[in-house]
């Protein structure tokens, strides 16, 4: 496939993601499909994918998160979000709704293989997510 055919892959997966179409999402992950959220121990499986971005989704009901940039080269594709939304859905992190608005960026990296996404990592900062619902992140620890 293209650079073009897999960037428009990926901009049809997030417009499906903004518009919370988890049944028609699956068709565009190849079955080995694996999710890195923040860290390099993948989350298997399409399942867990979508139930695990529809708890982050349903604590901001009224989530936007547009592509900003988008950069593909063989099989990989970068794409550059805007994640802005409410917290006054369920709790985020343990966390009831605080009814504060977040705005952050998100760095998306995507790998597609037989026309289909199988492979996505996900790079933001969870504490700026934190700090901008009202969590004090100020108490460290000290280790001696």
């Amino acid at each position: 496939m293209s650079a073009e055919t897999n960037k428009e892959l990926v901009r049809r997966f997030y417009e499906l993601l903004q518009h919370q179409d988890y049944e028609a999402i699956p068709e565009l992950l190849h079955e080995d499909f694996k999710f890195y959220s923040q860290v390099d121990t993948p989350y298997y499986g399409i399942e867990g994918f979508i139930e695990a971005e529809k708890k982050n989704f349903d604590a901001f009901p009224d989530f936007k998160f547009p592509i900003k940039a988008i950069l593909a080269e063989g099989d990989q594709v970068a794409a550059y979000l805007l994640f802005e939304g409410t917290h006054t859905g369920r709790d985020y992190s343990g966390l009831p709704a605080t009814g504060k608005r977040i705005k952050i960026s998100i760095a998306m990296f995507l790998r597609i293989a037989d026309g289909k996404i199988i492979e996505k990592r996900a790079h933001f900062d969870k504490y700026d997510i934190l700090k901008q619902l009202g969590v004090n992140l100020d108490n460290s620890v000290t280790v001696s």
